[in-house]
């Protein structure tokens, strides 16, 4: 997919490398297409991590997309350089007028605490509320997702008595979606979490549609039955070295992290990991961008 982003991000260099085809500004003004508008909320520390591996994960349909980087002011990012936030990144107040074909929410490393003790989550709950209105399709992941079916539908989250870490098998429950499209019967995703919203609570609710699970670590992949809000547990988005700089970068701070799950061949940690969910990520984003952002988004909001 042509990503359409700003010709000086930094992202695109490393993307470029990779093969992974990211269109530029003065390109893309040459395509008489209209370019499909997402944003992406990014809640992360390290944003320029994320953002890049978001990137990667759309860029493999024939549409074009144009991306505005979205993060919260009211909290201080200490691992990006604030350089790349005022180049590169909108606030919510900057964009509350416009209409989306898409959004992705990140995930946030503030499980531990309730929704409402965290510093942006008013802001957050504005946009959420914005949604209903100015956004086709919402795909939230993680603490993004927990946050979502908080607000939306009343789920609760809850405290796991271990990390939910590493790559976990997972199962298809519900073939009807085209969401899953393509999916095996059986795939892998990466998970990185100390909490969860529980299986049960999500298939009691009438307004969601559980589509994946895992035996290990229980919800995975959850749809609103308007088929708007997406909601992912883990991430299918992480590259291949994410699980293994969380890992040691967890046991730098002197905590007992266990070695990522089904990562490691043998579960050491000195040995290259194994890369097993790629080709799921790509269907993922390429199904949600097709089937739920691009087929049912009007021409003209």
């Amino acid at each position: 997919m042509p990503i359409n982003v700003p010709s000086n991000l930094p992202a695109i260099e490393e993307l470029k490398k990779e093969n992974i085809f990211i269109m530029e500004e003065s390109q893309a003004l040459h395509q008489d297409i209209r370019p499909l508008r997402v944003a992406l909320l990014n809640l992360m520390p390290q944003k320029m991590v994320t953002e890049t591996d978001l990137l990667r994960a759309l860029a493999n349909t024939p549409l074009q997309v144009e991306l505005d980087l979205l993060y919260m002011d009211e909290h201080e990012s200490k691992n990006t350089p604030r350089e790349h936030m005022e180049v590169f990144y909108k606030t919510f107040d900057q964009i509350r007028d416009r209409k989306y074909d898409g959004l992705i929410i990140t995930g946030a490393p503030v499980e531990l605490l309730e929704f409402e003790e965290v510093d942006y989550w008013e802001t957050l709950c504005e946009m959420l509320e914005w949604t209903k209105t100015n956004v086709s399709s919402t795909m939230h992941i993680c603490w993004g997702a927990q946050a979502g079916l908080y607000y939306h539908y009343g789920i609760k989250k809850y405290p796991l008595p271990a990390k939910a870490f590493g790559i976990f098998e997972h199962q298809i429950t519900d073939r009807n979606h085209q969401l899953v499209r393509g999916f095996d019967d059986l795939f892998p995703a990466p998970h990185s979490r100390y909490t969860e919203n529980r299986l049960e609570d999500i298939k009691n609710h009438p307004d969601l549609i559980p589509l994946a699970w895992s035996p290990q670590v229980g919800s995975n992949i959850v749809l609103s039955k308007d088929n708007r809000q997406i909601f992912i547990s883990g991430h299918l988005e992480y590259n291949p070295l994410t699980l293994k700089n969380e890992f040691e970068r967890d046991r730098a701070k002197g905590l007992d992290t266990a070695v990522p799950a089904n990562y490691f061949p043998g579960d050491d940690p000195a040995k290259d990991p194994i890369i097993r969910w790629r080709a799921h990520s790509s269907l993922l984003f390429s199904n949600w961008l097709n089937y739920y952002v691009y087929q049912i988004t009007p021409f003209e909001w």
